[in-house]
């Protein structure tokens, strides 16, 4: 059934996906609407417009933002994040990419779906706008002391700071410089993103005429997942939003970009603040522009051979780059990539020197031409078709909804002008290259064609500068005392009066029950969790969970930790991060590497330490060896995995020390993006075993030991210690308990029952110490550690309870009603940082704050104290409780995809989080009162206990009296 208002264009079965594609065309407007019925409940929209800037200062990014900063029908201040509360949401955002801008969001709840769905068509098409909100999230000019003129003047802005967060990372400057160039004249040649030395120059006025042009039906595709009919979705489109409009004649097309007629050469710089020797940190690499994405077999083709040459250490290109003295590792930026209307493909290396640049584009080129000559091994090019065929076939859904992935697939293409079914029903595309890939001259005359014989190319060479970042510094303040030297006394009152009205509404409390709201009679009654049954495979205790995997199976084998040594403890995390990326049964990494690929989704292992829910000072430890697989491969998988934990080869030294630079390489470039882990885990470090043991592995410290290692392997003789020592813990783990877990489909678990009997059966245990740790001396630190940044991430935390504890449910509501109600004006709105909040980690008995990509240190770090001032001073109605409820049930009860939930599940009962124990839990939740959010925190969240530790650059750092800096 289509609504009169639509015209229904074609409807096709995607049996593979278990959908049924849907397209409609709104008769007035030509709006699109795709619609992918399928029987889920988990109901998914996006609401997407292709976005043309033509300059790098942020316009569609910060309409992005300004957006969602109150509308004609919901005159409130902060509908997104007052929705974000009032929800039952599984997913909640917006995006701004290189051309298109989206607003997503999914809901398991109908009711919930349709306020959502309200709220998000008035944002998008009658947004107010406000000049004083596009100051708050885009940029503004801004006394140090709002009321003072002769205090310094500074740029101020959300969207400002998160951009200069978004450079430091050497990886997305690098992503950003080599886009410029390689299109040198349409708008992806911009930064659409911001860069905070053009953010200012956007006006108000830019921005209400680009939303003007852009934000039209004529211009907007819907999308829509799950249960709810096209015909009820395309009648709240109408009333609300696409009824007020007519066609608009648009022309936002992107032309083809205009080729080069040869290669171009670059060399350009980025900041690394206080560095003493800039050796092997540059990063040099090699891009192409290929053809348009609207051709779905050309992509398909391209992406294949992207596949031969990149996807595994087995592949040639990457195998070069593995091992080339050159540099330290494969580039991030190495792959296909279809995120603008041409695709792009790009390889090289980081941690390289600029002499280098002309032997890293010989080292590629030669590879290039071998393949050019020699072809590819046809079991390579099958393997890349296997990759393929399972990434079509996996249903996901554990951090990011299905259903917003598929929708995500079919937009893509349907924005730049490709047929979106073909995004999704790849079966016909597949068949078709598994025939052309059967031609010898298949994968050369595509490596000719799109690399070889292709003129536009870049060579882009990226060197560490140690000034640089105080030259920008001093750019941007000259800049300012330029401005300063016009302002006259008229500017100052005007400058002075917007801080004020600004700061006013940022106190403003707005009628929440403006917006639609679900409430807790709308919560679910039961919490559903995967159900396993036990069945041993031989002797070997087996737990099977019968889910809908779309033909995959998921095969896990888990350890029991022994006691450790210090030094054991330390290698684990490194040991579990080598398991799957060396060698097996006689093979030698290359050959494991390739056969991986031919069989399975990848194999990885990984150590998992939780503490007790009665007392997070007892723990327990496993490790972890997992795979997925197609099922008719699940006999290999099983074989793969027995062989990867009982015969893993440490003896190919020059792998292990090229995975330990791979590893040192991503946790460094990794800080800028996740910097408000790293905070959180140095804050919480001293708290608990598995906190210290966080920090240890994956947090500073962790980063600090593994700097050293990679350091110390230069030398031959630890490089052979170091490989004899993961020998030695992976003969101790032989003798540990073990047991299987499997998900899969049931009617195939008979067969995976055969396959498992024939190779797995458990060990011969021998008594061993129970794994335990050390806990933590629990002194009160404030530590800052020194990165490159231009930005900072603040974290403090307080010892607190166990998951058991009758507290426990309170303070996580606490976490909740602290950011809803404090937080996010003080950390956000004013003070610019781009997100922070405030959160229960039951792991670690912790409650914790924390700030990301900040421009403040100390002021952020009193307002985490000033939230618990405005907990017990203000009088609280009491929605503001039932929304921080809301908020934690509806993160308690968010699905997963069907395998995650049984992994999920298991793993909880594994840990003592049964699924009676999680029901428990959720029942005290639901009866959390205002007066418990008091209580525990004036028990538990004390100024004399508080930990601190930010993320900061050393200028900042070194001026803050009272921190007790670390260099990272």
């Amino acid at each position: 059934m289509t609504h009169p208002t639509f015209q229904h264009l074609r409807s096709h079965p995607v049996p593979a996906l278990r959908l049924e594609f849907q397209e409609y065309r709104h008769i007035a407007t030509g709006a699109r609407h795709l619609h992918l019925a399928a029987d889920d409940p988990h109901n998914a929209f996006m609401v997407a417009f292709l976005t043309v800037p033509h300059d790098s200062s942020g316009v569609a990014h910060i309409l992005e933002h300004t957006s969602l900063c109150g509308s004609r029908r919901y005159p409130v201040r902060d509908p997104f994040f007052m929705m974000i509360r009032r929800s039952l949401n599984t997913f909640m955002n917006a995006f701004t990419s290189s051309d298109w801008t989206a607003y997503p969001f999914a809901s398991l709840n109908k009711k919930d779906f349709n306020n959502l769905l309200d709220v998000y068509l008035d944002a998008a098409f009658f947004p107010a706008l406000d000049e004083y909100d596009f100051a708050q999230e885009g940029h503004r000019l801004e006394f140090a002391q709002p009321d003072d003129p002769h205090s310094e003047l500074l740029f101020k802005g959300v969207v400002f700071n998160e951009m200069k967060g978004a450079l430091s990372s050497p990886v997305q400057r690098l992503g950003h410089e080599l886009q410029e160039r390689l299109f040198p004249t349409i708008t992806y040649h911009y930064n659409s993103g911001g860069d905070p030395a053009a953010i200012p120059d956007l006006t108000h006025a830019q921005l209400k005429a680009f939303h003007a042009r852009h934000y039209h039906p004529s211009n907007a595709i819907f999308l829509t997942y799950g249960d709810i009919p096209a015909a009820e979705h395309q009648e709240r489109f109408e009333t609300g939003a696409l009824s007020q409009f007519q066609a608009l004649p648009l022309d936002l097309a992107i032309p083809d970009e205009r080729r080069y007629p040869e290669p171009v050469t670059d060399l350009i710089h980025y900041p690394l603040d206080g560095a003493e020797d800039l050796a092997d940190q540059t990063h040099i690499v090699l891009g192409w522009l290929l053809g348009p994405v609207t051709d779905s077999m050309a992509t398909l083709r391209a992406r294949l051979l992207s596949d031969v040459l990149l996807d595994n250490s087995s592949s040639p290109l990457r195998h070069a780059l593995e091992t080339s003295e050159l540099g330290t590792s494969p580039s991030p930026l190495c792959g296909f990539d279809t995120a603008t209307r041409e695709a792009t493909f790009v390889c090289g290396l980081e941690g390289s020197n600029p002499e280098h640049a002309e032997a890293v584009e010989v080292l590629i080129f030669d590879i290039l031409r071998q393949v050019a000559t020699e072809g590819a091994p046809q079991d390579a090019i099958d393997a890349a078709l296997h990759q393929l065929e399972l990434s079509e076939r996996e249903i996901t859904g554990d951090g990011f909804p299905y259903g917003l992935r598929l929708i995500m697939e079919a937009m893509t293409s349907a924005i730049h002008g490709a047929d979106p079914l073909s995004a999704l029903d790849s079966d016909p595309l597949l068949e078709q290259l598994r025939a052309e890939s059967r031609d010898p001259d298949f994968i050369p005359q595509l490596v000719r064609q799109l690399l070889l014989d292709n003129p536009h190319r870049v060579r882009l060479t990226m060197v560490p500068d140690a000034e640089l970042s105080a030259k920008q510094a001093a750019a941007e303040r000259e800049r300012l005392a330029a401005i300063r030297a016009t302002l006259t006394a008229a500017d100052h009152t005007r400058l002075m009066e917007q801080a004020r009205i600004l700061a006013e509404r940022q106190q403003r409390q707005d009628d929440p029950e403006l917006l639609p709201k679900v409430g807790l009679d709308d919560i679910p009654p039961d919490l559903k969790i995967a159900e396993g049954v036990s069945r041993p495979v031989s002797d070997l205790p087996t737990t099977w969970y019968a889910q809908g995997t779309n033909g995959m199976v998921y095969l896990q084998v888990i350890l029991d930790l022994p006691a450790l040594e210090p030094d054991e403890l330390d290698l684990l995390p490194l040991f579990c991060a080598c398991l799957s990326e060396v060698g097996s049964a006689g093979r030698d990494y290359r050959t494991t590497q390739a056969r991986q690929a031919a069989v399975t989704g990848g194999l990885s292992a990984r150590a998992v330490v939780r503490g007790g829910i009665d007392d997070v000072r007892q723990v327990k430890g496993v490790m972890v060896v997992a795979g997925k697989a197609l099922a008719r491969n699940q006999a290999a998988l099983s074989d793969l995995l027995w062989e990867t934990l009982t015969s893993a080869r440490f003896d190919e030294q020059p792998r292990l020390r090229e995975l330990v630079a791979q590893m040192h390489a991503h946790r460094e470039e990794a800080i800028t993006d996740h910097g408000h882990l790293l905070a959180l885990a140095a804050a919480s470090a001293s708290l608990s075993p598995v906190s210290a043991l966080n920090h240890r592995w994956e947090g500073m410290e962790g980063l600090k030991q593994l700097k050293a290692l990679d350091e110390a392997l230069e030398d031959v003789g630890e490089l052979e210690a170091f490989a004899a020592r993961l020998e030695r813990l992976r003969d101790r783990l032989q003798s540990a308990p073990r047991q299987l877990l499997v998900v899969s489909e049931a009617e195939r678990q008979d067969d995976i029952a055969t396959a498992l009997t024939g190779r797995w059966q458990n060990a011969s245990a021998t008594p061993a110490a129970a794994f335990a740790l050390t806990p933590p001396e629990a002194a009160p630190m404030r530590l800052g550690f020194s990165v490159n940044t231009q930005v900072n991430f603040c974290a403090k935390a307080y010892p607190t309870v166990a998951s058991n504890h009758p507290d426990a449910p309170a303070l996580q509501i606490l976490g909740n009603f602290l950011r809803n109600g404090y937080l996010h004006r003080a950390i956000r709105e004013q003070g610019g940082a781009y997100g922070g909040g405030a959160g229960y980690h039951p792991d670690s008995g912790a409650f914790r704050f924390h700030s990301y990509r900040d421009p403040r240190l100390a002021d952020t770090l009193a307002d985490f104290d000033r939230a618990l001032d405005w907990l017990h001073t203000f009088d609280h109605p009491a929605r503001t409780l039932e929304e921080a409820i809301l908020g934690v049930i509806a993160a308690i009860d968010k699905p997963g995809s069907p395998a995650g939930e049984a992994i999920g599940a298991f793993f909880g009962t594994l840990f003592d989080r049964t699924p009676e124990q999680r029901r428990a839990y959720r029942q005290r939740i639901l009866a959390v009162t205002l007066e418990d959010l008091k209580r525990v925190a004036a028990v538990y969240l004390q100024p004399e206990r508080a930990h601190c530790a930010v993320l900061s650059d050393a200028r900042t750092l070194t001026e803050q009296a009272d921190i007790t800096v670390i260099a990272a």
